[in-house]
C-alpha cells in the first residue's frame, strides 16, 4: 500500500498544539541476562504467548518502578 491509498479523511489534522504537547520518546535499551528461576514461573509466562519474555521484562520493570516509588 502507497501512501497516497491510505485514507486520513477521518483524521484529525496535526495542529501545532499537538506538536507543543508532544514529547521526543526513545525506548528502553534491552540487554541479554541469564536470570535463575523457578519452571514455574516461567511456565506460567510461556504459557502467555510467544512474547513472554517481554511480558516478563514489563513485570519485573513495574516491580522496580513500585519499590523505586516506595523508597
Amino acid at each position: 500500500m502507497t501512501k497516497d491509498e491510505i485514507d486520513t479523511s477521518d483524521s484529525s489534522p496535526l495542529t501545532e498544539e499537538f506538536f507543543n504537547k508532544s514529547r521526543w520518546w526513545k525506548p528502553v535499551e534491552t540487554l541479554n541476562v541469564l536470570v535463575h528461576i523457578d519452571r514455574d514461573t516461567l511456565n506460567w509466562f510461556q504459557a502467555q504467548g510467544d512474547d513472554y519474555e517481554t511480558r516478563m521484562a514489563a513485570a519485573l520493570r513495574f516491580y522496580a518502578d513500585a519499590h523505586r516509588r516506595a523508597s
